[in-house]
Formats: C-alpha cells, structure tokens, sequence
C-alpha cells in the first residue's frame, strides 16, 4: 500500500482514539484530540487519570475502547509507544497511526508483523487533516 491508501484505510474508522491524549492545548495530544473533532469525527480520549478532555469523556487505556475504535493515534515518547501498541495488537486495533516523535523501530516492527496497518513515517494527522487551533 501507498502512504496515501494506508491513510485512507487509517481514515475510514468509526472512530478513532488518541493514546497520549492531553488536558493542556499547547500539547499535541490534545491538539490532535480538537483536530478530529474539527472533522466531525468520533474521538476517545485516552489517559489513566483524566476523566474527560475536550468534553470528551477518557477511557483510562486502550484495553477500555469500544470495538467500533479501530483506529489509533499514538503521541507518546517510543517507550510508552512500545507499551501501547502491545495493548493495541491485544485489543485488535487495525490501524496505528505514530505522529512525529512518538514511534520506534520496534513498535513499527509489532505492528507489521501482526498485520496492523501502521503509519510512522513522519506523517502528522494534523497536516493532513488540516487543523486549526482555536
């Protein structure tokens, strides 16, 4: 597949959640939160302690998320990435998408050997989407 197909088969999901989700609107978690909001898309919020950003009610990890999410943004330091796309392959999420900074080689690496559609190649979800900050 072309980056551009992976992105359309990303894109498709009935929703979509965004592991590294923030309260604070200066960081890209929450940015990309507000950004798929602007698209009129269903967004889940994911953070351990948060009970909701951006209106939108959080689920405390990816093992919480509805079925329906086959989608997920991940901004989040390698590490952690490494940690959540674990969780995601357990859970059966089809599509990961690794904003700027947040995947590794290892992480890129799980998902292709699961069959996960993964984005990881500098593409941000923002520029494509084309977000604007209110």
């Amino acid at each position: 597949m072309t980056i551009a197909e992976q992105i359309a088969k990303f894109l498709s999901s009935p929703a979509f959640a965004v592991a590294g989700a923030s309260t604070n609107r200066e960081k890209y978690g929450n940015m990309v939160v507000r950004c798929y909001q602007q698209q009129g898309r269903r967004v889940i919020p994911i953070h351990p302690l948060e009970k909701e950003i951006e209106g939108v009610a959080c689920v405390a990890s990816v093992a919480d998320l509805d079925p329906e999410v086959k989608s997920l943004s991940i901004i989040t330091p390698p590490q952690v990435t490494e940690k959540i796309v674990a969780a995601a392959i357990a859970h059966g999420m089809e599509n990961i998408w690794m904003q700027p900074g947040a995947s590794s080689p290892a992480a890129v690496e799980l998902c292709r050997s699961h069959g996960v559609n993964v984005i990881a190649d500098g593409s941000c979800v923002l520029v494509v989407l084309g977000f604007h900050s209110q």
